[in-house]
């Protein structure tokens, strides 16, 4: 492509170093800080996170944020483009390196594959940036320019624009249908919307056996029963377990909305062996953390512990299931059961759309193929106990079971 120089961009050759750093501060007014490549803060990135912090945004999505504008300002320094001079050429070779170039892997990070695992049947993650990673950073970059616009310091025209298709928006729109691609980017890439994936019983029960601990078990209890997700109940404090409710309180990840979840009694079974386990080693005043690390010095638990625990059951597994999709299992189970409506299942799960919830009535794919193959025995079963044509026109084409060992070898029929 032609540059403003007058020059072509080879983005065959380009080599993106993973400079720079977002560093986690543990400061709770600036919790992620953007470095440069000589450790200076990126003062732009600086205040847009303080905006974000301002209209109530996590610091959960702070660091989402901020790991999408790093991959930006490591590309523009690949470059040598300031940020306030980047136009919609650069925006666009962006979303063609970011789709075509490989993800940086951590020193001694084991080789990406795309596998299945055999075990769960997910796909591990490839080698190559997925389709909602890439939409994910094209909307949080527009956000960015759109804020350094408005406020006059940054360039008039935002290299990533929304995408349209001729004429004023919405134009010949029926009122009575809902409006689709309003937020979709330029360079936002279509990808096919994935269903949700749960643990069955049987596996479940055999992760469930490889926890170690009354803490493991109780958090795993409540993630699989109340469908929180897995910073909701890490974040709930000592005061916000009622087991004689058996009820749990949980702040919300998008809303900050303070909600009541059900759990299920062995959820609070667990907790309170756990509860007993550290009885006087550590605090249990109402705003105290529920959960703790299990050596000392004891501190508050976090989600990469939890996580790290997780991932040693599922290693004795060989399996691959994450902590969210403990909170798609739950969703599952109660999506199915025909006394609860969907409508509460909504409710717990906390979902804006109901739309987003009718994705947990799609059938799983190992439960179809079972009764797909069952319908098929049934009708072999039917035909072989049928009565035999008593007309003198020819009977239908036949075979006896048994000649399947012929063509599969032993064992078959």
């Amino acid at each position: 492509m032609i540059e403003r120089d007058g020059q072509y961009r080879d983005l065959r050759s380009l080599v993106v170093p993973q400079v720079g750093l977002l560093l986690e501060t543990r400061d709770v007014w600036e919790p992620y800080r953007l470095l440069d490549p000589a450790g200076t803060v990126v003062e732009p990135v600086a205040v847009y996170l303080k905006d974000l912090q301002g209209i109530g945004r996590p610091a959960t999505t702070q660091r989402s944020y901020g790991m999408d504008l790093l991959r930006w300002f490591r590309f523009l320094w690949a470059i040598r483009t300031p940020w306030d001079q980047a136009t919609r050429d650069e925006a666009r070779d962006f979303s063609r390196w970011i789709q075509i170039s490989d993800k940086p892997r951590r020193p001694g990070a084991t080789a990406a594959s795309a596998i299945p695992n055999p075990v769960t049947g997910k796909a591990g993650p490839g080698r190559k940036y997925a389709p909602t990673t890439r939409g994910h950073s094209e909307s949080v970059l527009r956000g960015f320019y759109d804020f350094h616009r408005d406020a006059g310091s940054g360039p008039m025209v935002n290299p990533f624009p929304l995408a349209r298709r001729g004429g004023r928006a919405h134009a010949h729109h029926n009122p009575m249908d809902l409006y689709r691609n309003e937020r979709s980017g330029l360079y936002r890439p279509r990808h096919v919307q994935r269903v949700p994936r749960s643990i069955p019983d049987e596996k479940f029960n055999e992760l469930f056996a490889q926890l170690c601990s009354h803490r493991d078990r109780a958090l795993v209890a409540f993630w699989v029963s109340t469908g929180a997700r897995a910073s909701e109940l890490l974040g709930a404090r000592y005061g916000d377990a009622d087991p004689g409710q058996q009820l749990i309180t949980v702040v919300r990840k998008g809303t900050r909305a303070i909600q009541q979840l059900p759990a299920s009694p062995d959820a609070f079974v667990w907790l309170r062996l756990y509860q007993a386990q550290m009885h006087g080693l550590a605090p249990t005043g109402i705003d105290d953390p529920l959960w703790w690390t299990l050596r000392r010095l004891f501190r508050e638990l976090g989600y990469h512990a939890a996580y790290r625990m997780f991932s040693r059951a599922n290693a004795a597994l060989g399996a691959n299931w994450s902590l969210h999709d403990l909170r798609h299992t739950a969703a599952y189970r109660m999506a199915r059961d025909p006394d609860m409506s969907l409508t509460d299942v909504q409710w717990v799960l906390g979902h804006a759309n109901l739309s987003t919830t009718q994705l947990y009535l799609t059938p799983l794919t190992e439960d179809v193929i079972a009764e797909v193959l069952a319908h098929h025995a049934r009708r072999s079963a039917a035909a072989s106990t049928a009565t035999t044509v008593q007309n003198n026109g020819p009977s239908a084409p036949s075979y006896r079971p048994e000649t399947l060992n012929i063509l599969f070898g032993e064992g078959t029929a």
